[in-house]
């Protein structure tokens, strides 16, 4: 799970939104009840589907339980799902950390290259794999799939070459997203769905494993570590191609599936899962161009991207060439000039008005929040090992800048972020905030 849906409340609705944040909190809940406070690092947004997806097909099936106040829902208590659902999502979540962290070890990443951290590394990988396997085996789910995939994983890398198709690269991951998705309708008690749903994780798991790819491509071409756009040859338009495919997969593969309550689901597995796509090429388009020998890279289809803007001091004149003048027959009257705002208009261009904790560059600030709100944002952005990064994460949760920092830099990647409970300014909003029974 790469965390790479991330709703805000100018997307959800409020009823929407408290549903999200109730399988979010009784995802990071259940880790802490069954397995530690520890085990909470693990919470992630691309896991809360699973439970989403069980609650859909069942609803409140194994109901919900009140839980206290919370520093990332500013000190308010809240209803939050329990049962099968948060259950698999816990184990999903606790495997794939597990395999994450193993495979910095292996390769020695930056603090991992130290013996001492790699056997500390290793030894909570390894409890976190049983805890998950464990918590599998209660609800009937084999996490050995996920463990699977994850080997596979590595050898694929190895044996791509150039030219190869990019989809090589995504199996394992389709793979380990489709068995999750599918045990998700033995939980709720409607096997019938199991089919469309492991379609639909198949799909899933192909765009999250090619946005992560696409987000991380700057940083690993400067790193020189693997990705499998580099590795394959293939440029950002058939990335986006590859992408937008899956979408609508995911969303066809959904139509075939028997909902009770479709409404969180069709938000975050359709609408949310395009506003990623736009999200990740977005930012890939407006930074340094990625040819791959493929030459400049163009907008991909439906990009929704800024403009160019024209740059223009207060006292110049407009261009000759852009507004010429005409001549006038002897007697004739030159027409106004346009109102200031409109095409062709007598004042300068007017500044778009700034966004809250960005500059006009669109590179995030600290906006007010003082001395307590460290670390400061870097560009670029300087990520943090495993161990400093847990260190970071919990001072930033202590200060609550989880959720009244917006943005905030992400502890282990140093990446803005958005607030999981503040609204978040300057994100790109669909018309359909309920995302009722709609046919996109």
């Amino acid at each position: 799970m790469f965390g790479i849906i991330r709703p805000c409340r100018h997307r959800l609705s409020a009823g929407l939104h408290a549903d999200w944040l109730a399988h979010l909190c009784g995802l990071c809940l259940t880790l802490r009840d069954e397995h530690g406070h520890l085990a909470r690092m693990v919470t992630n947004y691309d896991g809360l589907i699973i439970s989403a997806l069980v609650e859909a097909q069942a609803p409140r099936a194994e109901g919900r339980r009140d839980a206290g106040p919370c520093a990332l829902r500013a000190m308010k208590g809240t209803s939050v799902a329990q049962g099968g659902g948060a259950q698999l999502a816990a184990a999903v979540s606790l495997v794939l950390a597990s395999a994450k962290i193993s495979d910095h070890v292996e390769d020695r990443d930056g603090a991992f290259a130290r013996r001492s951290v790699a056997v500390a590394a290793k030894r909570m990988a390894t409890r976190w794999a049983d805890q998950g396997g464990r918590t599998g085996t209660r609800i009937g789910f084999d996490t050995g799939v996920l463990t699977e995939a994850v080997d596979r994983q590595g050898e694929i890398e190895r044996a791509v070459r150039l030219g190869d198709s990019a989809l090589l690269a995504t199996e394992p991951a389709e793979l380990a997203t489709a068995a999750a998705f599918a045990h998700t309708a033995v939980l709720a008690g409607h096997p019938e769905n199991a089919a469309p749903l492991a379609e639909a994780g198949r799909l899933f798991g192909r765009a999250a494993h090619l946005l992560d790819a696409v987000e991380d491509l700057a940083e690993d071409e400067a790193a020189g570590a693997w990705n499998p756009l580099t590795a394959t040859g293939t440029g950002l338009a058939e990335a986006r191609r590859l992408c937008d495919d899956a979408v609508l997969g995911v969303e066809l593969a959904l139509r075939e599936v028997s909902f009770v309550q479709p409404t969180l689901v069709h938000a975050l597995l359709v609408h949310e899962l395009r506003q990623a796509v736009r999200r990740a090429f977005g930012h890939s388009l407006l930074g340094p161009a990625h040819g791959h020998g493929h030459g400049p890279q163009q907008p991909p289809p439906g990009w929704i991207g800024p403009g160019p803007r024209p740059q223009q001091h207060p006292h110049q004149p407009y261009p000759q060439q852009q507004y010429p003048q005409q001549p006038y027959p002897q007697g004739g009257h030159q027409p106004p000039p346009p109102p200031p705002g409109a095409p062709g208009g007598g004042g300068p261009p007017q500044e778009p008005p700034k966004k809250k904790g960005r500059h006009s560059g669109g590179v995030p600030i600290d906006g007010q929040g003082g001395g307590c709100w460290v670390p400061k944002f870097r560009v670029p952005p300087r990520p943090r090992n495993f161990f400093f990064g847990c260190a970071v994460a919990t001072y930033m949760c202590c200060s609550c800048q989880f959720c009244c920092r917006d943005p905030f830099p992400g502890p282990w990647s140093g990446k803005p972020r958005e607030a999981c409970s503040n609204n978040c300014d300057g994100c790109d909003c669909c018309d359909c905030c309920s995302c009722c029974d709609c046919s996109c």
